[in-house]
């Protein structure tokens, strides 16, 4: 058997963001493993390598913060000799590349987003088309992001996404349906869809929506159990999805569907092609087709102009639908976005006081709903395990972002398995519970 032998340099890969962001990152350490590179993915150790690459973030005030702070930080360690090249890629060069180029000189290039066969180049690393539909995973390797297309058509006011990422671009099926089973074929048991509008698949390329066509194709992949939908704009949301989701028992009953608000005022305001009696009839429909589907949603608060009386708006809102996941974002003033020409006028304390405000809220309900899950019995995907208990997420949980479930390690539990779980006792965000023999 012939042995791979690797270059002298060594790469750390450092990605931040978003689970997009982390699957270019997979792709990148693919296409350099296959040019014989050794990577190392967010090292923890202080050891830094010959080549070190950032992949940014530049969606919101605090990321594109913590992507400059990163950079100055490797940028420090070049000029003391500590490591021989820097390179920077992802959202926050595409954005700004120009001004990095200018301000940071230790870099010695910055990339655009879909500039990776130039990265690639720069190390004398051939781009390799074969290797399309494989990729190494950075996750546990029972579970795995699946980005189903790149960018965006929607014209949200205060969203730069599309500024970054460009238009709206769909990944043949075939592609998908290919890293689907390389991905099974190496133990992974549930794959999350990722896009930046995951209902607009297929409108480029097959002229119609075609996700419900792609889950039907995904739950024929033999090793997958789980399949798990993000980031789901709501305008226009096609119901026939909801339907295939009730339909395929592989598909797990969870939805992410980002609204942003619920005063109708703001929500044009925001451009987002949806009113709040619009909103409140598709949430409903989308309850009858699949009752006891878990919705999460994220919100926006402290968006130019939004007074009391939009913010009560939104509280009642979500107090009403009762979602059973929800985050806050604050309003990041983002230039070369619609919404930069308003004035900025919410106060930082008062986005703080309102963003707090609202998960308080949600905080009271979803308490409630894992209290009524007390004395029932979920399948559980076990993640890792703690000092004193193992950590795992039913069907209603995204890895990183949603509720936990604890079981106590007296009970064993094998990682990436899945196991019956009685929940015992329940808290405001996670669940505890004891395996069902």
């Amino acid at each position: 058997m012939k042995t791979r032998t690797y270059k002298k340099e060594k790469v750390q890969l450092i990605t931040l963001g978003c689970s997009k962001n982390l699957v270019d990152s997979e792709n990148l350490m693919t296409q350099l493993d296959y040019n014989h590179y050794k990577v190392e993915h967010n090292p923890s150790g202080a050891d830094p390598a010959d080549i070190v690459i950032i992949n940014t973030c530049g969606f919101i005030d605090r990321a594109k913060e913590e992507s400059i702070e990163t950079i100055l930080e490797y940028a420090q360690l070049k000029r003391r000799g500590a490591i021989s090249k820097l390179y920077v890629t992802g959202c926050l060069s595409q954005r700004y590349k120009d001004n990095l180029e200018s301000e940071i000189k230790e870099v010695d290039a910055f990339f655009g987003t879909m500039e990776m066969p130039a990265l690639l180049a720069k190390l004398n690393a051939d781009y390799k088309h074969e290797l399309v539909g494989e990729r190494l995973t950075t996750t546990p390797s029972h579970f795995a992001y699946l980005k189903i297309s790149e960018g965006c058509n929607r014209t949200c006011s205060f969203c730069a996404i599309p500024l970054m990422r460009g238009k709206h671009i769909s990944i043949p099926i075939d592609q998908i349906i290919l890293q689907a089973r390389n991905l099974a074929r190496h133990g992974v048991k549930e794959i999350i869809l990722i896009a930046q509008e995951l209902t607009y698949y297929g409108l480029d390329i097959y002229k119609e929506r075609s996700l419900s066509k792609l889950l039907n194709l995904l739950c024929e992949v033999e090793g997958i159990e789980w399949i798990r939908l993000h980031y789901a704009y709501p305008s226009k949301f096609p119901l026939d999805v909801i339907h295939t989701m009730k339909s395929q028992e592989k598909i797990c009953n969870y939805l992410d569907l980002p609204l942003q608000h619920a005063s109708d005022r703001i929500l044009a305001s925001m451009k987002r092609q949806i009113t709040r009696e619009e909103t409140r009839r598709l949430i409903g429909d989308i309850r009858d087709i699949l009752p006891g589907i878990s919705l999460r949603t994220t919100m926006l608060v402290g968006f130019p102009g939004e007074s009391e009386s939009d913010f009560n708006d939104l509280c009642n809102f979500v107090e009403e639908q009762r979602f059973d996941r929800l985050g806050v974002f604050q309003y990041s003033h983002e230039e070369d976005t619609s919404a930069y020409l308003m004035k900025d006028d919410v106060p930082v304390n008062l986005k703080e006081e309102r963003a707090a405000s609202l998960m308080a809220i949600q905080e009271g309900i979803s308490l409630e709903l894992n209290e009524e899950k007390i004395g029932k019995v979920y399948k559980v995907l076990i993640d890792h395990k703690e000092t004193d208990y193992y950590v795992g997420r039913t069907e209603a949980d995204s890895p990183e972002v949603d509720n936990e479930v604890h079981i106590s390690v007296k009970d064993y539990c094998r990682i990436g398995d899945f196991a019956k779980v009685r929940i015992t006792e329940a808290d405001h965000f996670d669940l505890i519970g004891e395996l069902v023999p």
